[in-house]
């Protein structure tokens, strides 16, 4: 074990065992502990200045134990042995168990993972100042699009959490985790009809994700989505063929259908998808990927939350619901190994099974050839929310602009409207699938019970039937 680890957080291996002991007195199947510290930044810009600066601290350990369908936890922001021990008797007793005696290993074996998020440029390497630069550039970039902007607001971020993590089965590692967001938000105004729209860029990166490209990208991005806005209109209303554009579409798969796949909602009996694993659930061209071996990717994971490597899972293989998403816990309900989801917020919450980077796996036609499939339709590729009722699969999205589809052309670009249908029918609906999957690497944040960067993407696809909400 790293000693600097060891250090960072004033314990000491025998002290380790010692709690983990505390933590399984009561006759405890499994336990774990999690220490975190986390260092992040943030800066914001507005009417043309860098006007907020702020930066935060966040240490403590979480303490687990699970015996059967039982699971104890508890936290401390200290992690002096003392406060230590009294959480793991507190999780202990969470658990209600009676008394007993369990061996803690005399050693702890490393848990090996690759590391998805190398540092090239460690952000405390440099200045606010530094950081204040880029903000400018970027704000300056923007304003030079268009004379009809009139206000632009961006935030920037950064943060490194460092893991250490031991568990009651001998296991232990350590984790560096860097992440960086850039957001920026571009007000137009054209006879005083007001239009808004941002782009974002999100990698577990150091200081090296800032460069002149990707503020250009971003610039331009956030430009193009809001002057299309003065142009759009709302469409009529009803069922109709959708194709949903590559990259953001992809929170369909999250939101819609990924989050059935989770193990907990399936062990429960409350995911719609808790009785097809093995079997057909869609066209057999659709691959569905949960991935956390993307690099640099916001949601990979070098190693999850309960020290299971990180890795790429198929959901879906060949149309047939291949794998859940598993934590421990879940992947000894169904006698499997864990597919490393087990993911947290913080120390201060247990793992529980999350995506990390949701996506659909190529096809063999062209965006085009789907578009020119639609005689009526839509279609959409910028989002900004949406609902989903696990049990039932129902969904509701917000689409904040896209085109109407005519005679297999797109037309009238269109906003404001919301496509409704329900996760498994759509994804049997798919009749096409392009050749163009893109991740998109914007601020996605996934938030089930807690807060977890993740991310998404796919191909166009082509969906037979959904309901548009639109004007009568």
């Amino acid at each position: 074990m790293d000693k600097k680890y060891l250090d960072l957080f004033n314990v000491q291996e025998g002290q380790l065992r010692e709690v983990l002991g505390i933590a399984l007195q009561r006759g405890g199947d499994y336990a774990d502990l999690y220490f975190e510290y986390t260092v992040s930044n943030e800066l914001s810009l507005r009417d043309g200045e860098v006007n907020a600066v702020s930066s935060n601290i966040d240490y403590g350990v979480g303490i687990r134990v699970v015996s059967g369908d039982k699971t104890g936890f508890a936290f401390t922001e200290q992690t002096t042995l003392a406060e230590m021990k009294n959480a793991a008797r507190i999780a202990a007793q969470i658990a209600t168990l009676p008394d007993s005696v369990t061996n803690i290993p005399a050693a702890f074996t490393p848990v090996k993972g690759t590391n998805y998020s190398p540092i090239l440029s460690p952000w405390e390497d440099h200045t606010v100042t530094e950081k204040m630069g880029w903000l400018t550039s970027l704000n300056e970039k923007v304003f030079a699009k268009d004379s009809r902007i009139t206000k632009v607001l961006e935030r920037l971020t950064d943060s490194n959490t460092k893991i250490l993590f031991y568990n009651s089965l001998g296991e232990s590692f350590t984790d560096e985790r860097p992440m960086a967001a850039l957001v920026v938000t571009c007000v137009m105004e054209e006879n005083g009809r007001i239009e808004s729209s941002s782009s974002s860029r999100s990698f577990r990166m150091g200081y090296e994700f800032l460069n002149e490209a990707l503020l250009d990208e971003m610039a331009q991005e956030a430009y193009e989505k809001g002057v299309i806005l003065f142009q759009a209109t709302q469409p009529k209303g009803g069922e109709m063929p959708v194709v949903m554009g590559a990259g953001g579409s992809g929170i369909l798969l999250h939101e819609a259908i990924g989050h059935a796949f989770e193990a907990d909602f399936n062990r429960k009996g409350t995911s719609i998808f808790s009785d097809k694993l093995g079997k057909q659930i869609c066209d057999k061209s659709i691959n569905i990927v949960d991935d956390g071996t993307l690099m640099h990717n916001r949601g990979s994971v070098n190693i999850d939350d309960e020290g299971i490597p990180g890795q790429k899972t198929y959901m879906v293989k060949n149309g047939i619901l291949n794998s859940y998403l598993h934590d421990r816990i879940s992947a000894k309900f169904y006698n499997t190994a864990s597919t490393g989801n087990g993911r947290r917020e913080s120390f201060r919450f247990m793992p529980i099974p999350r995506m990390r980077a949701t996506y659909m796996e190529n096809g063999n036609c062209r965006e085009a050839d789907l578009i020119a499939e639609v005689k009526n339709g839509i279609y959409v590729d910028n989002f900004s929310n949406g609902q989903v009722q696990i049990g039932a699969g129902d969904f509701t999205f917000y689409v904040k602009s896209g085109y109407l589809i005519e005679n297999g052309k797109l037309t009238t670009p269109i906003k404001d409207i919301n496509i409704i249908g329900n996760g498994p029918e759509a994804l049997a609906d798919i009749i096409g699938v392009a050749d163009n999957n893109r991740i998109d690497n914007g601020t996605w944040t996934c938030g089930k019970e807690q807060y977890c960067p993740v991310s998404c993407g796919m191909p166009s696809v082509l969906i037979k039937q959904l309901t548009v909400g639109g004007v009568n």
